[in-house]
């Protein structure tokens, strides 16, 4: 009995003893943990700010137009974990859809590194 699920990254799921994955389990103590950033930031005019102002361009003489300058920045990509044990490996991939994602699995990635370590 390995014990319940402890931390789970995507597809990857972490016990006290065992990493899962799709393709079979390692042995947590001694696993390599790595995290490559494959995202980047797009920015464009959100669809409210479009639509303010086409609906306003009759009743402000062409000022709302300027709402159209307005960016806001989306997140697209994704965030690739990879476990090493031994000479067996597993990459999971991880869409991002916030910035606040990245850093996430990131914190997720290090706790588990130091139980790695233990």
């Amino acid at each position: 009995m390995t014990g319940p699920v402890i931390v789970q990254i995507a597809e990857i799921e972490v016990t006290s003893s065992l990493v899962r994955t799709p393709v079979g389990d390692f042995p947590l103590a001694g696993s390599i943990w790595q995290v490559t950033d494959h995202w980047f930031g797009q920015r464009s005019t959100p669809a409210w700010a479009k639509i303010l102002a086409f609906v306003g361009i009759c009743v402000t003489a062409g000022l709302s137009l300027f709402l159209l300058l307005y960016k806001e920045t989306i997140p697209q990509g994704t965030v690739h974990v990879t476990v090493t044990s031994g000479t067996r490996q597993y990459v999971a991939r991880v869409p991002i859809r916030h910035e606040s994602d990245a850093a996430a699995i990131n914190q997720q990635v290090n706790y588990v590194r130091s139980l790695a370590a233990l």
